[in-house]
């Protein structure tokens, strides 16, 4: 058995339901096979019938739990690009986008801090850290933004973010997907958000057919594109003020970068 100096767990939600279980505790309670006997586990923000059961399973195994909301943080800025906050008397300072990225940076912060590294070290590897196809602005006028929102909870991390940074500007939203992925309230979550919806296929035999996903979106404005490239041909005609966001599935993102990023 693998035995590690620190186990840490990020916000808990539905994905990979096949493999990981059809209910929150079902899955948190495969993500909480991570704690191993007697050693410490940083868990982030969850939703309270996950943390019930990652409280349990550390409670049997003896294993320090450290519940990472309990990081002390002082004047939280967010932004389109980022956000910072003080702790432990030091500025932090997240290069990544959206707010739920100000709980993977306190989460890290507090694993790093268990581990012993000082907060100016882990001040420096954050400021400096990248995360391709995260929220990757990676073209302006118009801006063309990358998230590998490929499950519920990336979605709706998602739609926040458009919602608070991105709402007086018309959005352009190219989906595509996996079809072993929880598509069923992908449609619901995005339609509001995106002025218009283009919906793709990443290039594998695993990507859902744009035509199957049609239905799930409500939305007065929908078109279908057999890939990326046709996707793209389609919003040429975006205005310079307004947004592009190519999301869904990380193979289609991973082919927005390699066609967009120079």
């Amino acid at each position: 058995m693998v035995r590690p100096e620190l186990s840490v767990i990020t916000p808990v939600d539905f994905d990979h339901e096949a493999w990981l279980g059809s209910d929150l505790p079902s899955i948190a309670g495969e993500k909480a096979g991570i704690i191993k006997p007697g050693v410490a586990v940083v868990v982030s923000a969850q939703r309270e019938e996950a943390m019930t059961v990652m409280r349990a399973r550390a409670a049997s195994l003896g294993s320090p739990l450290v519940d990472a909301i309990a990081l002390e943080l002082a004047d939280l800025r967010l932004h389109a690009f980022g956000c910072s906050f003080h702790s432990a008397g030091t500025l932090i300072e997240c290069p990544f986008a959206g707010e739920h990225q100000v709980t993977n940076t306190v989460t890290a912060l507090a694993a790093l801090r268990r581990l012993g590294i000082s907060v100016s070290a882990i001040a420096r590897g954050i400021r400096t850290a990248t995360w391709p196809g995260r929220l990757e602005r990676v073209a302006s006028k118009p801006d063309i933004i990358l998230d590998g929102a490929h499950n519920p909870a990336g979605v709706r991390a998602l739609a926040a973010y458009i919602r608070r940074f991105f709402s007086d500007r018309k959005v352009w939203l190219i989906y595509g997907t996996m079809r072993d992925k929880s598509v069923e309230e992908i449609g619901d979550l995005l339609s509001p958000v995106a002025s218009e919806v283009i919906l793709t296929a990443p290039d594998s035999p695993r990507a859902l057919r744009p035509d199957a996903l049609a239905p799930l979106f409500d939305h007065p404005s929908v078109q279908v594109a057999p890939d990326l490239r046709a996707a793209l041909e389609i919003a040429r005609v975006a205005a310079p003020e307004d947004v592009i966001f190519i999301t869904g599935s990380l193979f289609l993102v991973g082919e927005a970068r390699a066609l967009l990023v120079k």
